[in-house]
């Protein structure tokens, strides 16, 4: 098995609180990582490092745990420019702009959509993700959501159908529950590993409590992990379900109630901010900080998607959460690395430990404090060891 050696680390974050400075983030400077077959299999400082076959020098660089981006929708055809731009305008976000990417998507063949998925893929890996979860919801038929859900698991192991986008044109809302928790169901679960549902109140689009209840109960009957979008439009009841169903993660988390808080800082359900999706539709930005100093375990995601954010940056979705949403620059690093992993159930990403995954990512930076400082600059990237 071939060992690389790479050295000439000037700063390592390593997520791992028992080695380096002891922070959360286990700094280690003037450090070096030792990779055979795909796994990490030492780290410590360079002076340390062990022989190797093959060295790649970084000069100084930093490296940081490869981005987990674990709330994405990446199957779709189209854009919806003209949305945002009405949004801007002052046009306030209800979901019903979904309609628009499902038509595009269902007129768009096979080979379209995996050339788009695989430019959006490459895209995030230039920008140092390593990881991405990747919904279905664009296509609102059995057939149409398998599809969406075999082209994800081309490109990744972590696929999460969500029939339960919106309730389409044509159907009536009793009907669409049956068929998402029934046929629907049963044809997608072989190409998914989660279920998630758009739980709002009282929305014409998305789903109330009990319907979500229902389709996330017969997903975790079918052997699938729940997540849940939640409490995006107006307080209500996504978080609250989220945890009484012990869900790996409730996505969106913009309107929360002291007893969501108390909820969540008691369950071991994640809250996954995606401050891209403020920023694109003037919504207020959660409270992040009120979160973590209740105990509340989180996670940062893009949200990419066609209509609501429309970026694949992790590294921007740090500089919002420090500057927006009031964390500091390493909670902030954390939360889209750890924090990401934890949401979606992965003990092998996230940290650079021996065992763990060679999931790095290196910063033409000296230190991670860069990815907020920078804004918009393109200074991460995955290291390709292949």
């Amino acid at each position: 098995m071939t060992a690389i050696a790479i050295t000439g680390i000037g700063e390592l974050t390593t997520n791992d609180s028992e080695v380096g400075d002891g922070s959360p983030l286990g700094l280690l400077r003037e450090a070096a990582v030792v990779v055979e077959g795909g796994r990490i299999s030492w780290v410590g400082a360079q002076a340390g490092v062990p022989p190797a076959d093959r060295v790649i020098d970084l000069a100084g660089r930093a490296v940081v745990p490869g981005f987990v981006d674990s709330h994405a929708h990446l199957v779709f055809a189209g854009d919806r420019a003209a949305e945002f731009a009405a949004r801007m305008a002052g046009t306030p976000y209800d979901g019903g702009g979904i309609g628009t990417t499902v038509a595009a998507t269902r007129a768009a063949d096979d080979v379209t959509l995996r050339a788009l998925l695989a430019d959006r893929v490459a895209e995030m890996r230039a920008q140092g993700t390593t990881t991405v979860e990747i919904k279905s919801g664009y296509g609102l038929t059995v057939a149409e959501e398998v599809r969406a859900l075999s082209l994800a698991s081309e490109v990744t192991s972590e696929t999460t159908f969500l029939g339960a986008h919106v309730v389409p044109a044509g159907s009536t809302r009793e009907e669409y529950v049956r068929l998402v928790a029934g046929e629907m169901l049963t044809a997608a679960a072989p190409f998914a590993r989660w279920i998630d549902v758009f739980c709002e109140p009282a929305s014409t689009h998305a789903f109330d409590g009990d319907e979500a209840r229902t389709i996330l109960l017969a997903g975790r009957d079918r052997g699938l992990g729940l997540r849940v979008h939640g409490n995006q439009l107006a307080p209500g009841p996504g978080v609250a379900l989220a945890v009484e169903l012990g869900a790996a993660s409730v996505d969106h988390c913009t309107y929360l109630s002291t007893a969501d808080i108390d909820a969540l800082a008691g369950g071991n359900t994640v809250a996954t901010l995606l401050p891209g999706v403020e920023f694109a539709t003037r919504s207020p930005y959660p409270d992040a900080r009120k979160l973590l100093d209740a105990g509340v375990r989180i996670a940062l995601a893009t949200d990419c998607n066609p209509g609501t954010c429309y970026s694949s940056s992790m590294p921007l979705m740090i500089a919002l959460a420090v500057r927006e949403m009031y964390l500091s620059p390493g909670e902030a690093l954390y939360a889209a690395t750890a924090g990401g992993a934890e949401a979606l159930r992965r003990g092998d990403i996230g940290v650079l430990a021996v065992g763990k995954a060679a999931d790095l990512t290196v910063l033409e930076a000296p230190s991670y404090l860069h990815l907020a400082y920078r804004p918009g600059v393109p200074i991460a990237r995955t290291l390709e060891l292949a």
